[in-house]
């Protein structure tokens, strides 16, 4: 499904420009596209950090049980492959 598009004026340095250039180039793709790509990954970044965020706060207002803790150390230290 190809979504709509809007056209957006983004400054950049010649240098950046140039480097995305360079890889656009190698990647055989053109710089609006590794824009698009980079505007992704800053947003899933973005997302993931935030997930996280709320992960460690449910850890501090709901603390692991130590006994699980305990239990999954040792079931962990009983199952890691030899190397």
């Amino acid at each position: 499904m190809v979504m709509a598009r809007r056209e957006v004026l983004v400054q950049l340095d010649d240098d950046l420009v140039e480097q995305l250039d360079k890889l656009a180039a190698s990647l055989g793709t053109s710089r609006s596209e590794l824009m698009r790509r980079g505007a992704q990954a800053v947003l899933d970044a973005e997302r993931l950090t935030g997930a996280d965020r709320q992960l460690r706060a449910a850890y501090r207002r709901q603390p692991a049980d130590p006994a699980l803790v305990q239990a999954a150390r040792r079931l962990a230290a009983e199952t890691v492959p030899a190397w």
